[in-house]
């Protein structure tokens, strides 16, 4: 009776070879990539009647979720990449990197730790600020020879402040297809954890070297109603922090995200005041997106003639060109620029026109 029903439960079975050839489930997933889930959703899953792959190691990934779109047609492809955790890439991109001809890479130590974790043997090119017009041209001779060539920075997209804006132009003039292969992004990562308004923001990225220029972009920020995003090297979030809560004001709010997706990912919330005294002995490791909340600013918030000439003449007695501080005074109110840059004009317009001869 009992090997009557054995033979009864091995018929009702289907053999792995008879399976539609198709993305496996989500549960055969996480048993044959265990390193792209949690360990709480591993320790949880167990497998009976059908066997995994053959092989299931990291480097059959690619092949093992074979695109609906055929093979990769000629171009540059921009590809996003981790920005901490090697875990955190797509499946189409590790197919772009696999098949390029060729990756342009910021520094390819850093890149070539990422292909072997993937084990991705595809050719490296360096491809940074110090010789970027020089691989350019490189790039594009293997592009116009109908090339697949991926662009990679350190980490998040290509192009965001890293090497590939001008590649993308050139490509661009000369009718080059440009496929971006969408990744992680310091800046989104950061605004949707931050809990301040991410219904409009602005990204800045890296402030100017030159202290001026720096400040005048800052008042720029400072006046705009979005949030505020910028990339600030660790040596120099205090001096950033000092200049900051002198023009925003020490009562703004702020958000410093630090090594995100890493180890030691951590979100600092609270004003620019706080974050001043809190950093004031402490500098942080690795680089960090610093997010400050907009100007709150009222439709109603309309200003006369004279409360625009006071501001527009304070602004340019502190150096500033008369373009300079329309756009600052601008950003601040719900007045359009064009009735703000007339008065400028009525008012401190032969002043302006006396600096610049």
């Amino acid at each position: 009776m009992n090997m009557v029903l054995l033979r009864l439960y091995h018929s009702m079975l289907i053999p792995f070879s008879t399976l539609p050839r198709r993305s496996p489930s989500p549960w055969l997933c996480r048993s044959s990539y265990p390193f792209l889930f949690p360990v709480s959703l591993r320790r949880q899953t167990t497998i009976s009647a059908i066997p995994l792959p053959p092989d299931s190691s990291d480097s059959a990934i690619a092949d093992d979720f074979p695109s609906k779109q055929g093979p990769l047609k000629p171009g540059l492809y921009l590809v996003g990449t981790p920005i901490g955790n090697l875990e955190d890439i797509t499946l189409r991109a590790l197919r772009v990197l696999k098949s390029a001809d060729v990756i342009l890479s910021e520094d390819t130590r850093h890149s070539g730790k990422l292909l072997l974790y993937y084990n991705i043997r595809t050719p490296l090119l360096s491809y940074h600020k110090f010789n970027e017009s020089q691989r350019e041209q490189v790039a594009l001779k293997r592009l116009l020879g109908g090339e697949i060539v991926a662009l990679i920075s350190d980490a998040g997209m290509p192009g965001i402040s890293d090497p590939g804006m001008e590649l993308a132009k050139l490509c661009v003039d000369k009718n080059i297809p440009i496929i971006p292969v969408p990744g992680p992004s310091a800046v989104v990562t950061a605004l949707s954890a931050s809990g301040l308004p991410t219904s409009e923001f602005t990204f800045v990225g890296f402030l100017p070297k030159h202290a001026t220029t720096r400040r005048e972009r800052l008042m720029i920020s400072a006046n705009n109603a979005a949030t505020q995003v910028f990339f600030v090297p660790p040596h120099k979030l205090c001096q950033f922090l000092e200049e900051t809560s002198s023009i925003f004001g020490n009562s703004r709010r702020c958000v410093i995200a630090r090594e995100m997706t890493k180890l030691y990912e951590e979100f600092w919330r609270g004003t620019l005041a706080e974050a001043k005294e809190a950093f004031s002995t402490r500098q942080p490791k690795g680089e960090i997106t610093l997010l400050i909340e907009g100007m709150i600013i009222s439709e109603d918030d309309q200003l006369s003639d004279s409360e625009l000439e006071n501001k527009l003449g304070e602004l340019i007695s502190k150096g500033h060109s008369l373009s300079m501080a329309v756009k600052v005074v601008a950003s601040g109110t719900s007045m359009k620029r064009k009735a703000i840059y007339s008065l400028a004009l009525e008012k401190f317009g032969k002043l302006d026109s006396e600096d610049k001869s």
